[in-house]
């Protein structure tokens, strides 16, 4: 796995492996493209299924569990250039945020019943989130940190046709998850684990990540996770991060970070390559649709659903959660990545990152975190 990937592992995959359209409005269930072809050098998991069968969702149904950041988005709209050393006019909201939290949120909107999130808060939010969560439909277990407050992240949106957006981060107490905050009954009655990648950024989460991916894959729960930041994973180191992805089933990188994993130009051949270290990988690749590839190939586009861009912040994460949502309900690879590009459009089309709130949500405990 520490090895890196390049161009000698075939662009856009084997030429005899077909490539499936999928459309972007298939529901989940629909055989309107497949990500699960029979492919080459499968290797056992738990239960003597396969990896790339558990990948692409043969694990029966049961909760999605989330693990990852939680942080209060300052969301600041403008439109052009910033205007250096003086006032920019801008439409400012706070809003909660954490691209964990997002996907949990978006899993929860997009149709799973249970969806649970493990993050760390600072004890000046933390009910605010968790009322924040809970109307989203998902089942918060924070823990309040008692030395870091809750993470911040100042989204600088431009409103102009693209609406992109550029991120300053304060991660605060979202990388301080440590594997004592973990436990393996979390994962009872879980049907597949989410990981988000920011958790790799500080040492705390990635023992974390290795910790909660050993408990998982010894009970046969599939593991997915986000790489979350290109400018992060710089910092990082590409094959420092490949290493720490060991045992992941399911990668959803941006094409921006499938490129740079690999050092390929080419989306497909980024997502192609990296499908040789990781068992399924579904490329996000913005206003052009997903990717699917697996031994090496691209086997499924699916085309973006149309939008009118208004922040693009957490999009990424709407497909993430639409996607996981949508292979717990029993849709092929192909379908749950039509499901993500739907809910990638709606997201756009809403200022922050989560969904829209249910109107009531039962209230879930937070529990605070032992001392030391």
């Amino acid at each position: 796995m520490t090895a890196r990937p390049d161009g000698t592992y075939g662009g856009r995959g084997d030429p005899g492996e077909p490539v499936r359209e999928a459309a972007a409005g298939a529901r989940p269930g629909s055989e309107t493209g497949t990500g699960t072809g029979t492919g080459t050098g499968s290797r056992s998991g738990p239960g003597g299924r396969t990896q790339e069968a558990i990948a692409a969702g043969d694990s029966g149904s049961g909760a999605l569990l989330v693990v990852g950041d939680v942080v209060t988005d300052i969301v600041a709209r403008h439109r052009g250039p910033l205007a250096s050393g003086t006032d920019t006019a801008s439409v400012i909201r706070t809003l909660p945020g954490g691209a964990g939290a997002n996907v949990a949120c978006w899993a929860a909107h997009w149709g799973c019943a249970d969806v649970r999130l493990l993050g760390r808060v600072g004890a000046e939010s933390a009910a605010w989130h968790e009322r924040e969560l809970t109307a989203c439909g998902v089942r918060p277990r924070l823990v309040v940190d008692p030395q870091a407050t809750t993470g911040t992240v100042i989204c600088l949106v431009d409103t102009g046709a693209a609406a992109e957006r550029t991120f300053l981060t304060d991660s605060g107490a979202s990388l301080r998850l440590e594997p004592g905050d973990w436990s393996d009954g979390l994962l009872d009655g879980v049907g597949r684990l989410h990981l988000s990648g920011y958790l790799l950024f500080s040492e705390s989460g990635r023992a974390l990540v290795g910790t909660a991916t050993a408990a998982a894959r010894a009970r046969g729960v599939p593991v997915s996770l986000d790489p979350a930041s290109a400018g992060f994973l710089v910092d990082l180191g590409v094959d420092r991060f490949l290493s720490l992805v060991e045992g992941v089933d399911v990668l959803l990188p941006s094409r921006a970070e499938a490129c740079l994993l690999t050092g390929l130009l080419d989306g497909a051949g980024a997502a192609a390559a990296l499908s040789r270290l990781v068992p399924l990988v579904v490329s996000k690749e913005g206003a052009d649709g997903a990717l699917v590839a697996r031994d090496g190939a691209v086997l499924v586009r699916v085309p973006a659903a149309p939008a009118t861009p208004m922040d693009t912040t957490g999009a990424g994460d709407a497909f993430t959660g639409a996607f996981l949502a949508a292979l717990l309900a029993g849709a092929d690879t192909g379908a749950a990545a039509a499901e993500g590009c739907r809910a990638g459009a709606r997201a756009v089309e809403r200022v922050g990152g989560r969904p829209p709130a249910r109107t009531e949500g039962a209230t879930t405990a937070t529990y605070r975190a032992h001392a030391g």
